[in-house]
C-alpha cells in the first residue's frame, strides 16, 4: 500500500516513485481531497472581505448571495457570461489551496499518482451532474481542445464525408479542415435554416436529412450556436438518424457529434437526454467553472472509434507503454490528453459542482430562461432592433442575438458600453450579430435597463 502524509507545512509526502508505481499496477490513492481548505481569514485587497468569509455568507437560496459570491466589476452590467467565466468564492478558494501546495512541494503534490486520483474523482463527479458513466468522460482544458481530439482521432476513410453547419464555431471548423488536410476526408457547410429567427425544429431535420449522402459518416453541429443563439433540436436530429442508421451497416452510421458549450451550466439536462453520439464542452462559460477546464463524453462503443490524439497520463496508458502491453483502463483515461495541466484550476472543477447543485440545477435553468425569455420580449417591442434568437424556448436558451437598423453590431456593443456600462460582445461570424447573455449574475431589473439602452441606441 501506498502511505502519503502531509506535514504542518502542507509539503505532502510519499514514498512511491514512479517507477515503483507503474510497476505496482494497483497503486493505492493518496488521502488528499480536492475539495478546498478555507485559509486564514484575511482581508482581500483594498479592505474587502475575503474569500473565505464571502464564501461563508453564501445562502444558496438567495440570489443576491449568488451574485455575491463572484468579484465581478459593479460598474458594469455583465450580460457576456458566455465568452469567459468569473469564478465564484468556492472556486476561487479550491484554487488557491491547490496553488499554495503546489507552490510549497510541486513534486510531491503534482505528482501522476495525484493526479489520477483527483481526476477519477472529477470525472466521478461531472458523470453524476451530467448522467453518465465517469469512465466515459474524458478531460480536457477547453471545447476547442475536444473537438481536437474527436475530430482528429475519429477513425474515417479516405472519401468519407462530415457534415457541419455554415455558422457553426471556427474550432468546429478548423478541427475538420485540418482532419480533411490530412486524410483526404471530405467536409461540406449545411444550411439547416436561412434566417435565424424563423428557424423550425421540423425544418432543420428535414434539411439535416436532405443533406445526408451515402458518404456521410460523421455530422458536426453546436448545440445552441454561438453566431444566432439558435438551438438546435438534438434529440429530434438523433431519432431522425437512428432511423436513417438502422439500414446501414454500423461502419457507415452518421454519428451525431454535439459541442455543448453554451447550454452546459444553464440547461437543466442529462446527456442521455439529447441522444447524441459524442457531447463536447469547456466548463468556463455558463457554468462558471475553473478557466481551462472541458470535458468530451462518448459511450464506449464510440469511445471505439476514436484513436487518443495526445498520449494519455492515465494508469492503463502508461502501464501499457510500461510492460509492453495493453493494460485495461476506461476509454475516458485513454482520450484525456496528458501532460501537465493547469492543475490547480482542473483539480477545483467540483466546487463549481457543489457550487451549482447547492444552488439546484433546475432554479439555475429556470432563473436564466426567465431572464432570457424576459429579454426577448422586450426587445421584440423596439422599433429598429431584429430579435435574430428565435421566441420559441425550445428553439433557444440565454444566449440572445439581434441586430439594430443602421448601426453594425460592433456599433452597438461599444454604445452599451461608454453611455450605458453594459457588457455586451458583437458575433465574430461574417454574419455578425449583438450576443447578449441573462444568466445567475444578472437580474430583471438589469435586463430592463438593457432594454431601455437599446430602445435609446435604436432611436438616436
Amino acid at each position: 500500500m501506498t502511505s502519503t502524509a502531509v506535514g504542518d507545512d502542507g509539503r505532502e509526502r510519499t514514498g512511491v516513485g514512479r517507477r515503483a508505481m507503474l510497476r505496482s499496477g494497483l497503486a493505492a490513492g493518496v488521502g488528499v481531497g480536492i475539495g478546498a481548505t478555507v485559509g486564514p481569514d484575511a482581508a482581500h485587497a483594498g479592505g474587502e472581505p475575503s474569500d473565505a468569509t464571502i464564501h461563508r455568507r453564501f445562502n444558496p437560496g438567495s440570489w443576491d448571495s449568488v451574485r455575491d459570491q463572484f468579484r465581478l466589476s459593479r460598474k458594469y452590467l455583465q450580460f457576456s457570461a458566455f465568452v469567459l467565466a468569473s469564478h465564484p468564492a468556492g472556486v476561487r478558494l479550491a484554487i488557491e489551496e491547490h496553488r499554495r501546495r503546489l507552490d510549497v512541494d510541486p513534486y510531491a503534490y503534482g505528482a501522476f499518482r495525484n493526479d489520477m486520483d483527483r481526476s477519477t474523482a472529477i470525472r466521478a463527479r461531472l458523470g453524476t451532474y451530467l448522467g453518465v458513466a465517469p469512465g466515459e468522460l474524458a478531460l480536457t482544458d477547453s471545447t476547442t481542445m475536444g473537438l481536437g481530439t474527436v475530430y482528429s482521432g475519429l477513425v474515417l476513410r479516405p472519401g468519407d464525408e462530415v457534415l457541419t453547419l455554415d455558422r457553426g464555431f471556427y474550432g468546429t471548423d478548423e478541427a475538420l479542415r485540418v482532419r480533411a488536410l490530412a486524410s483526404g476526408v471530405k467536409v461540406r457547410k449545411i444550411a439547416l435554416f436561412d434566417q435565424p429567427e424563423r428557424a423550425t425544429a421540423a425544418g432543420m431535420v428535414d434539411r439535416m436529412l436532405a443533406e445526408i449522402t451515402p458518404a456521410t459518416r460523421l455530422l458536426a453541429v453546436d448545440w445552441i450556436q454561438s453566431s444566432t443563439g439558435v438551438m438546435l433540436p438534438i434529440r429530434m436530429m438523433a431519432d431522425a438518424l437512428a432511423e436513417l442508421n438502422a439500414r446501414r451497416d454500423s461502419a457507415d452510421r452518421v454519428l451525431l457529434s454535439v459541442d455543448g458549450v453554451q447550454g452546459v451550466g444553464v440547461e437543466d439536462f442529462s446527456i442521455a437526454d439529447l441522444g447524441c453520439d459524442f457531447f463536447i464542452s469547456g466548463l468556463h462559460k455558463w457554468l462558471f467553472g475553473p478557466r481551462g477546464t472541458g470535458f468530451v463524453w462518448a459511450s464506449t462503443e464510440n469511445w471505439d472509434r476514436v484513436h487518443p490524439v495526445v498520449p494519455s497520463f492515465s494508469e492503463a496508458a502508461i502501464l501499457s507503454w510500461f510492460f509492453g502491453r495493453p493494460w485495461p483502463g476506461p476509454p475516458g483515461d485513454w482520450n484525456s490528453p496528458g501532460g501537465f495541466h493547469s492543475f490547480e484550476h482542473r483539480w477545483a472543477v467540483p466546487a463549481i459542482l457543489d457550487f451549482h447543485e447547492a444552488i439546484g440545477k433546475a432554479r439555475v435553468a429556470a432563473r436564466t430562461r426567465e431572464q432570457a425569455a424576459q429579454l426577448k420580449a422586450g426587445l421584440a417591442e423596439l422599433p429598429g432592433v431584429t430579435v435574430k434568437t428565435p421566441s420559441d424556448p425550445t428553439l433557444s436558451s440565454a444566449l440572445t442575438c439581434c441586430s439594430v437598423d443602421g448601426y453594425t453590431s460592433e456599433q452597438v456593443v461599444a454604445r452599451l458600453m461608454e453611455e450605458f456600462q453594459i457588457e455586451a460582445t458583437a458575433s465574430e461570424y461574417t454574419e455578425s450579430f449583438v450576443r447578449l447573455g441573462p444568466s445567475i449574475v444578472t437580474t430583471p431589473d438589469q435586463v430592463d435597463r438593457l432594454v431601455r439602452a437599446l430602445h435609446r441606441i435604436s432611436r438616436s
